[in-house]
């Protein structure tokens, strides 16, 4: 029984952990996200990391930005440079629309499709898409 416990437990961890796909419009991998905000490269070199607190970083932990509980995406100096609404709307300073974040689907203002982060948080990938410019 203690095997049978053991064995759902590591499976159960695998899943959580496991990384989620960037990818482009053609569904090319370009990058991952990890369930801990780790971000890497298609090559799974580190880029980035989105801590607990909203806190972006690049590969060398210096702060790039931040993203506020609200979907405000702020750079190093706090000044904004985006929004990232409920509905998957991604704005920029202006309040002009820049994409749109939907089921996974990453679309520019015109409604084409720039790329696919499925199961990852709408935020994240605004900062993938926008501060890491993977695709």
């Amino acid at each position: 029984m203690k095997k049978v416990h053991f064995i759902a437990i590591a499976l159960i961890l695998s899943v959580s952990i496991k990384a989620q796909s960037i990818e482009n419009d053609n569904h090319s991998t370009t990058g991952y996200i990890n369930s801990d905000g780790t971000i890497e490269d298609d090559n799974h070199s580190t880029k980035g990391y989105i801590t607990s607190d909203g806190t972006i970083e690049n590969d060398n932990h210096s702060t790039i930005g931040y993203i506020s509980s609200d979907g405000t995406i702020e750079n190093e100096n706090h000044s904004t440079v985006g929004y990232v609404s409920s509905d998957g709307t991604v704005e920029n300073s202006d309040h002009s629309t820049i994409g749109y974040i939907s089921d996974g689907t990453v679309e520019d203002s015109n409604h084409s499709t720039i790329g696919h982060a499925d199961g990852v948080k709408k935020e994240w990938a605004a900062v993938v898409f926008f501060f890491f410019r993977f695709n």
